[in-house]
């Protein structure tokens, strides 16, 4: 057989082992297996995500159903039966989908490389062409799934008989034909289930249900399956029987209200709670925020331990308010300590902030430009001067060392005040007065807040 005839052959035997590839659903069903026996469908593939299982699970039957994500623990999977099957699913869907135009592209190929062996006149280079495409022709099935590996093979008998004709035309007396060993891999083990019923699916929905950890997700689950139920309650579907349908809607909606009151009971044990916890962080009551983390153990013993996350974001929450509380504890023990010389500086500093309080009229007229007689900005001085006097001989608690230094600065503002108040009134100068109401603005200023924090930091500690 020539170059020539050979090349007309093959592409004719491709011709005739083509076939049309079947049409594919939108996706790939995969499937779920239990240690306990059972299955659930994946639409599309499913994700292990530390060790829970996530996976998109059709609540109906047919062509694009109504998709809940859901998630279970991972331990509760036969993962040696899933991953066999999942390799079953994307052989299936592979042979459905995209084989038949892999497969076109390959025979294109290697009609193309025989193509080019009849335009080629040297030896050599045509026996190279052939065995590339041998080569490229054995290797292809072990990564295609085997597909049409039968015709492939009686292809590849036709290329040996094309390479062994080369070669005895060239002149080669010895020659290999073991080129590339072809060796069929194990077919997958798990046999491929059909899509699910709507029983079945419905059935499907109520065990994610039931292994689910969320109630959230659990009521989605179960509300979906009580949808899907109604939709057929009137003979929407032959297969599902009335008095299943009936007697699985009532055990939905059951599951449904025992997990809404399960959520209701939970969560006034958390407002009750959190409520006597804020109250006892703010009471300083240490041992009482204590005694909350058991009472909450208790209470969630009695209601079965039937929502732990909620449970333990709880306790998390009381235990941010005990440290609150062991913190203004702290505070206020030291506070204790302290007392005396905050009493003694209460009493010392009186006079002082009773002064000040009387500057408040003259700074608010320079302030306002609303005009200061002399004998204002004289009694403005005066007062100062008395400030400053009382609060040089004070000596502050530590703590109130800030405080009492703001004090004694808004009294140099408000004397600063009324001089430049003095200089405006003198020369006429109305930016001059205005510089003297920025002083007086800020004398009024420094001097209540200094005030504030005097009252705030004599008062015992108290939780913000």
């Amino acid at each position: 057989m020539t170059v020539r005839e050979f090349a007309r052959v093959f592409i004719v035997a491709c011709v005739l082992l083509s076939s049309r590839a079947s049409a594919a659903e939108d996706a790939t069903l995969f499937r779920l297996f239990l240690k306990d026996g059972g299955s659930l469908v994946s639409y599309g593939e499913v994700a292990r995500v530390g060790d829970r299982v996530v996976f998109s699970m059709p609540a109906a039957a047919g062509p694009n159903p109504t998709l809940h994500l859901a998630n279970i623990a991972a331990d509760r999977v036969d993962w040696d039966r899933t991953e066999r099957y999942a390799a079953s699913a994307r052989s299936g869907r592979y042979l459905e989908t995209q084989a038949e135009t892999d497969y076109t592209t390959l025979s294109n190929q290697i009609t193309e490389s025989l193509n080019e062996v009849a335009r080629t006149d040297e030896p050599a280079r045509r026996l190279a062409i052939v065995e590339d495409a041998r080569r490229a022709l054995a290797e292809w099935p072990a990564s295609h799934y085997n597909y049409r590996e039968a015709d492939i093979r009686q292809l590849l008998t036709m290329l040996d008989v094309a390479i062994a004709d080369i070669r005895a035309t060239s002149g080669q007396a010895r020659f290999d034909l073991n080129l590339v060993a072809f060796a069929t891999p194990p077919p997958p083990t798990e046999p491929l289930l059909p899509a699910p019923t709507l029983r079945e699916a419905i059935e499907q929905v109520l065990i994610v249900a039931r292994l689910s950890e969320s109630s959230t997700d659990r009521v989605s689950l179960l509300r979906s399956a009580v949808t899907e139920l109604g939709k057929n309650k009137d003979g929407g579907d032959p297969a599902l029987p009335v008095e299943w349908i009936a007697a699985t809607t009532v055990a939905a909606e059951q599951a449904i209200e025992a997990e809404l009151r399960t959520d209701r009971a939970y969560q006034s044990l958390s407002r009750r709670m959190l409520r006597l916890a804020d109250q006892r962080a703010h009471a300083a009551n240490v041992r009482g925020v204590e005694r909350l983390e058991a009472l909450v153990r208790s209470q969630d013993d009695v209601l079965g331990r039937a929502r732990p996350d909620e449970v333990n974001s709880l306790i998390a929450a009381i235990e941010e308010k005990l440290d609150a509380a062991r913190r203004l504890r702290l505070a206020r023990d030291r506070w204790l300590m302290r007392a005396p010389d905050f009493q003694q500086y209460r009493v010392a500093i009186r006079g002082p902030l009773d002064l000040f309080a009387q500057l408040r009229p003259a700074l608010e007229d320079i302030k306002s430009l609303a005009g200061s007689t002399p004998n204002a900005l004289r009694t403005v001085e005066r007062l100062v001067a008395q400030i400053v006097k009382l609060a040089g001989d004070v000596s502050p608690p530590e703590e109130l060392n800030g405080a009492h230094a703001l004090l004694v600065s808004a009294a140099h503002l408000a004397e600063n005040a009324a001089t430049i108040r003095r200089d405006a009134t003198l020369s006429g100068s109305i930016q001059r007065a205005w510089d003297a109401s920025s002083a007086a603005a800020g004398a009024l200023m420094l001097g209540a807040k200094a005030r504030t924090d005097i009252r705030a930091l004599l008062r015992q500690p108290q939780l913000q």
